[in-house]
């Protein structure tokens, strides 16, 4: 997989990847600069002039992470951040959105060598084994100067072509990207059979996990909102605003980890590809299918035609799983519930919506609200055919004014409680 990365249209000179759209795309002078650099490389000016704006109207939705996201209070807090905060809380001079303790670094940036990859494992020690996929085992390591890191080593198939062309593809893509919805890339490693790929560590496990209930670990409604807002910039940004557009292909609830704070970061880029160069008219890319049951788009299953409309599909079974909390797929299930996305829809559609919560979430008219909005943006990412399906930067929109709404519900909910507590401990004294 190559890539179409020119370090003359990089936003960051030093690591020549693009990161997160920055408010300061509105000035004249990077107007002026998108042009001409458009036209030295023989690109439309006009379009990657109205794809940078665009990149700074999407920046404008980019919720901060604080301690009180989930504060219900109606205040100024709902709508989009301001620059000011915004930027200086992701960027300082010369930095990407990523800060690290002990220093900032360019992904994929980082050397490394077996003796020190033994090292952070300790020799690879189950104890510190923490997943397990097709690619291969992911390790928990600690670097000497105390990063923690997730480190992929790839099963010792030196000759099976497959988990070759995944790791290529992964450590191809990861170079590429930097977001704050994207695990971040450290660097890769190949030594005689053996090949690593060293990421950052989300300590919270997977979406999956959680929407198990593995370990005690449950999500209340606002948290799963904050979720599918994360995972909609994250894949934004791969279709928008890298230098040529990424698809995922794999976007899952177990591809999804959660940060401490349930921030949500999208990992694990095995089988992505390049979007088509629409600048030369392709529509698609007609390509072998990839992907998981359950989240498979079935246009593309069916014409091998894969387009960034394939990952919206995914996207759409991933917020049927957010509010009924069951997998795609569940077999033990009578037969008409058994695939999780089309028993919802038909829920949805016959006005029997709140039947598909998640039972344990108690319902409440905040979530009312939203549970029926949220299932009708599904149903049009999880159309049959791609054109009828949003883009994923809709997605976003929707899901972003969905959550105002259910927050200023939610808060109205809240005072009214309050106030019948009031005057129930009023009656009673009297």
């Amino acid at each position: 997989m190559t890539s179409s990365t020119s370090s003359s249209r990089s936003r960051n000179p030093s690591s020549g990847i693009r990161s997160t759209p920055d408010r300061s795309a509105f000035s004249p002078s990077f107007s002026s600069y998108t042009a001409s650099t458009a036209s030295r490389l023989g690109r439309n000016p006009v379009k990657v002039a109205a794809r940078s704006i665009a990149g700074a109207f999407v920046a404008c939705f980019t919720p901060p992470e604080t301690d009180d996201s989930n504060n219900l209070k109606v205040s100024n807090e709902f709508g989009a951040p301001s620059a000011d905060s915004e930027t200086s809380r992701m960027r300082g001079p010369n930095r990407g959105i990523y800060s690290n303790s002990t220093k900032e670094r360019a992904p994929g940036s980082m050397k490394f060598t077996m003796e020190e990859i033994f090292k952070a494992t300790r020799n690879f020690s189950p104890a510190f084994k923490i997943g397990q996929g097709g690619f291969g085992t992911v390790y928990k390591g600690k670097l000497d100067d105390g990063t923690l890191v997730a480190i992929k080593r790839a099963k010792k198939s030196v000759y099976d072509k497959h988990l070759g062309v995944e790791f290529q593809s992964e450590v191809t893509t990861l170079a590429q990207v930097e977001h704050l919805n994207l695990v971040r890339f450290y660097g890769y490693l190949e030594h005689g059979d053996e090949r690593v790929v060293v990421v950052e560590y989300v300590p919270n496990g997977t979406l999956r996990e959680h929407l198990d209930g593995v370990n005690g670990k449950e999500l209340d409604f606002a948290s799963r909102l904050d979720i599918a807002i994360d995972v909609a910039h994250a894949i934004t940004y791969l279709h928008m605003y890298t230098d040529h557009p990424i698809i995922h292909r794999d976007i899952k609830s177990s591809n999804i980890l959660l940060t401490e704070k349930l921030r949500a970061k999208v990992t694990d880029f095995g089988f992505a590809r390049l979007a088509a160069d629409t600048d030369s008219g392709a529509t698609h890319v007609s390509t072998q299918v990839k992907g998981t049951a359950g989240y498979l788009d079935p246009e593309y299953l069916r014409t091998y035609q894969l387009t960034e409309k394939s990952d919206v599909y995914s996207f759409g079974v991933l917020l049927v799983e957010l509010v009924t909390g069951r997998r795609p797929i569940e077999p033990k299930r009578e037969i008409k519930e058994r695939i999780t996305p089309k028993w919802a829809m038909k829920k949805f559609t016959d006005g029997d919506a709140i039947s598909t919560l998640d039972p344990r979430l108690e319902l409440t008219a905040g979530i009312n609200l939203a549970l029926e909005k949220i299932l009708e943006l599904a149903l049009q990412c999880l159309a049959p055919r791609r054109q009828s399906r949003p883009s994923m930067r809709r997605c976003g929109e929707v899901l972003w004014s969905i959550r105002k709404d259910f927050r200023e519900q939610s808060a109205l909910d809240f005072r009214s409680l309050s106030s019948n507590s009031q005057r129930s401990a009023s009656v009673k004294e009297q």
